[in-house]
């Protein structure tokens, strides 16, 4: 074999064998930086559950992109949206937190409609299994907003009521299609309430 053919082989060889190296190496890392960027996803998710006075007349929401945490939503009252951004700058690989919550307006009214809401669906014959403590617990929740004016009952509640100007958002996630559009005609059976934007998902099997 000619010596100038033989130098081409082993550079073929040599650069074949490099790109080979390379792959194997970047693969893993960027099979970890997924896996990282996966566990910080749901460490900000936990978090956010956590929070004591995250309840179901706020919705919070969430995105992280190079250790930027992104949250969105609504809150009742101001401070779940610094306890939120506090919570989530703890979370391990986030950097900074842009925080987006809205703070929904102080309103008599749509203390009214939120309230009237939570009873109408929380209190429904089908849909009272999601709410914490059953069908029970929802009309004690209820009872005590006379006694408690400014609060809203906390905990896991699947089905988040936003009011803001008189009109609800229905938020959350619900078992099937026909749980969604009951908690809508529910919620448009409120008394004076503007409207209603369904957006319920339905969870997926």
């Amino acid at each position: 074999m000619k010596q100038s053919v033989v130098r081409k082989l082993v550079r073929t060889l040599s650069t074949g064998a490099l790109a080979v190296a390379l792959a194997s190496a970047v693969a893993p890392t960027l099979s970890a930086q997924s896996v990282a960027h996966g566990e910080t996803k749901v460490a900000i998710e936990r978090a956010l559950h956590r929070l004591p006075h995250y309840g179901v007349f706020d919705f919070l929401s969430y995105g992280v992109e190079r250790g930027t945490a992104t949250l969105a939503g609504y809150v009742y009252r101001g401070n779940l949206r610094t306890d939120a951004s506090r919570a989530v700058k703890k979370v391990s690989g986030v950097d900074e937190v842009a925080n987006k919550i809205e703070i929904l307006p102080a309103s008599q009214e749509d203390d009214r409609i939120r309230w009237a809401t939570v009873s109408n669906i929380y209190t429904d014959e089908f849909l009272s299994r999601y709410a914490p403590g059953g069908v029970m617990g929802a009309r004690r929740e209820v009872l005590s907003a006379a006694q408690y004016p400014g609060m809203q009952p906390f905990g896991t509640y699947p089905i988040h009521i936003i009011v803001k100007k008189g009109r609800t958002t229905l938020v959350g996630v619900v078992d099937n299609e026909s749980d969604k559009i009951l908690a809508g005609v529910r919620a448009r059976e409120v008394p004076l309430v503007f409207g209603v934007e369904n957006q319920l998902e339905v969870r997926k099997k």
